[in-house]
């Protein structure tokens, strides 16, 4: 199965590079990937796959299946680009458009990758004859407003036997870590209007609850476990300084490892909150954006899919890629490579110092640690064994969600991932349809993992995705 994965990803290379370098120009924000949704959407739908768009109260997500039965294996793509990140594809800072959103997480990259794995998938097994069932979920607004947290909780996910994912980044890996569980919620502080100088007395300043309850978590941050993170921007002030502001507005995300130790830091949140807007006067209304849950690792899928990525083999970097990546690497200082070598915690990370880009599969590592960050794809592994892996896009050291890895994800370093991605992608998917061992192995790790422990979504049954968030 691997010369047919490989001939017709490579017999196609050209129309999933320009797919992902379009969305790669839309760079639409979440729950607003009109364009790159539809993209996606109508080439599955073009290939044969059944597509049902719209899904879980979200314009963009869709899902797109073929075949029938089990296994049903899912593949997932995001779309979805970040705020003031638009950047041309070139190695030196210099926006498409100044303070427009561009992709500095690869998501365009992502998406396609699936994309690409999914139509592989679907030709091996009409060519081969595999029993099963190949699903493309279509999941927008990772970065934001947690799309996959709504198509789980509704369902989307119930009955699917594995699901994949790929994430571009800066080194070819697989990991056994887990992620942060986070709680995102905007607090709205209402107050009383008055002429700042003439009449003080008679305001109630609802930028004061918002400080107030800023000054509050940050006295609290010593006071809770190391692992945890707690983040906000004030996102409305007040007008201008002779008025006290009578409505302000803030946005917090709340991390911690696991879902209990999140509910209570959240929970002091709240208290710090109510006591805020006691001290000033004012009323304060919590309103919950998303809530996710932290990944279950999984062992046996992450060390075939290390399997697959040694039998394809490092793709070579062409002189292009090589010169583009060069110049690149002069705009990271050594010290920032360092440290995002080390957080990453490989084993002898020391060794990537005085390399350009990534150019070895190291075996899976990180079991029983926590990286940093947080992703929605931890519900989905909630319900079912899932794993995302990354594939060399950027040089060594690249920051996330930095002009640098824009830049790259528009480039050639950026197809050659694209492309070794959905190789390896559509291998392990067709192994976990046609090895029934591996897919046994799978599920044991995944219910070992879960302790017993049930999902139950962190969003209530009537919680709606905020369509209409970046209107407000």
């Amino acid at each position: 199965m691997l010369e047919d994965v490989v001939d017709y990803i490579e017999s196609n290379r050209s129309l999933f590079i320009d797919i992902s370098m379009k969305i790669w120009e839309y760079a639409e924000l979440g729950l607003q990937e009109f364009k790159s949704s539809k993209l996606l959407a109508d080439t599955l739908e073009a290939a044969g796959f059944h597509v049902k768009r719209g899904v879980s109260d979200m314009p963009t997500a869709f899902v797109a299946s073929w075949g029938k039965g089990k296994p049903v294996i899912g593949i997932m793509g995001e779309f979805d680009a970040l705020p003031g990140l638009s950047q041309k594809p070139v190695p030196w800072r210099e926006p498409l458009k100044p303070g427009a959103p561009g992709h500095g997480c690869g998501h365009n990259i992502h998406g396609t990758s699936g994309l690409a794995a999914a139509m592989a998938v679907k030709r091996v097994m009409e060519l081969k004859g595999v029993k099963g069932t190949i699903r493309f979920y279509g999941t927008p607004a990772e970065e934001n407003f947690s799309g996959k947290v709504f198509m789980v909780r509704d369902g989307l996910f119930d009955g699917v036997d594995a699901v994949l994912s790929h994430h571009p980044a800066d080194m070819n890996a697989v990991t056994l870590m887990s992620s942060l569980a986070v709680k995102s919620a905007r607090f709205h502080f209402y107050g009383v209007a008055s002429h700042a100088a003439a009449s003080p007395e008679e305001g109630r300043s609802a930028l004061d609850g918002v400080e107030l309850m800023n000054v509050g978590v940050n006295y609290l941050r010593e006071h809770i476990i190391q692992e945890a993170r707690i983040h906000y921007v004030i996102e409305r002030g007040g007008e201008q300084p002779n008025v006290v502001p009578d409505y302000a507005r803030s946005w917090y995300y709340v991390r911690a490892p696991e879902v209990d130790q999140l509910e209570r830091i959240y929970a002091r949140v709240l208290d710090i909150a109510k006591g805020a807007a006691l001290m000033s006067g004012t009323q304060v209304k919590e309103e919950l954006v998303d809530a996710i849950y932290n990944v279950i690792p999984n062992r046996p899928i992450s060390e075939r899919i290390v399997e697959n990525m040694r039998a394809l083999g490092i793709p070579p970097l062409s002189e292009e890629a090589r010169k583009f990546a060069e110049e690149i690497a002069k705009t990271i200082p050594r010290d920032v490579k360092e440290n995002q070598l080390r957080k990453s915690r490989r084993p002898d990370w020391e060794r990537l110092m005085d390399k350009l880009v990534d150019d070895e599969v190291p075996d899976p590592w990180g079991e029983g640690e926590y990286m940093p960050g947080s992703t929605d794809v931890g519900d989905v592994s909630w319900k079912a064994p899932t794993v995302e892996f990354s594939t060399a896009a950027w040089v060594l050291g690249t920051p996330f969600h930095s002009w640098q890895s824009t830049a790259q994800s528009g480039s050639p370093l950026g197809y050659r991932s694209l492309i070794y991605a959905a190789k390896v992608m559509a291998l392990t998917a067709l192994d976990l349809m046609t090895d029934p061992d591996l897919l046994a192995k799978a599920k044991e790790d995944h219910r070992r993992r879960l302790r017993g422990r049930k999902y139950r979504p962190l969003i209530p049954p009537d919680h709606k995705p905020p369509v209409d968030f970046w209107k407000q």
